[in-house]
């Protein structure tokens, strides 16, 4: 195990009722680091991230945040822990404002810091700054994306989850989405990203873990990823 490991997930089972879809899936993640769970559709990734969130309580396994074991928490109990979860399907509050949305989530990270405000998130998010008043149902795909991203920031946490953050979106906003992940992890942000697009991951992570049929069958960092063509044509290509 590396110095400063942020997040250990070990062992971890998962299922929607009978139909078991994570068969002890294992990883971890530094401090500052961004790690792409890469898979095709299907693979479990999503799945791996509601577990870890406690949106679906695993049926064994562990996920340990700076030590402390929170597997099988209430999802908000895992939200207070430090892990903050922006779902494939992104989930705004429609009938509040973009800055209301904001507000709605703001507090203290675990450690007790604040860095995150109303203020550092429109600086951050400068697309956000026009529509702060216009209701967040009204906005389109991609500035929704956007917003539930600034939202989980809100809560200043200590890892966040990002599920298929580029799916569907205009170049434009996975350009900027981009840029974002770098300038967090830059300042010291812990990310996990589910995607699959493999050019957009390779783009912004610093090392990746694949994911099929709900196992992880490979880890190591983007230059050994890039080094190993038979990993994509094996578990990645369609």
């Amino acid at each position: 195990m590396r110095a400063h490991v942020e997040l250990v997930v070990d062992g971890l089972d998962a299922a929607y009722g009978a139909s078991q879809v994570l068969f002890g899936v294992s990883f971890e993640v530094g401090r500052g680091e961004t790690l792409a769970l890469m898979g095709r559709n299907g693979a479990g990734k999503s799945t791996t991230f509601k577990a870890i969130a406690g949106v679906l309580p695993p049926r064994a396994g562990r996920v340990s945040l700076r030590g402390e074991d929170v597997a099988g928490r209430k999802p908000y109990r895992v939200a207070r822990a430090g892990i903050a979860y922006v779902p494939e399907d992104r989930q705004v509050f429609p009938e509040h404002t973009v800055e209301e949305n904001l507000e709605i989530a703001q507090k203290s990270g675990p450690d007790g810091k604040a860095g995150w405000t109303v203020a550092r998130a429109f600086e951050s998010f400068p697309m956000l700054v026009p529509l702060r008043r216009r209701m967040a149902g009204r906005l389109s795909g991609g500035e929704q994306q956007m917003l539930t991203i600034a939202r989980a920031l809100m809560g200043n946490p200590a890892v966040l989850l990002l599920d298929e953050p580029s799916e569907g979106l205009a170049p434009l906003i996975v350009a900027e989405i981009g840029r974002l992940i770098r300038e967090l992890r830059a300042a010291g942000t812990t990310i996990i990203l589910a995607e699959q697009n493999s050019r957009f991951c390779l783009a912004v992570a610093t090392r990746v873990a694949v994911i099929d049929k709900g196992s992880i069958v490979w880890r190591g960092d983007v230059a050994q990823f890039r080094a190993d063509p038979t990993v994509q044509s094996r578990y990645l290509q369609v």
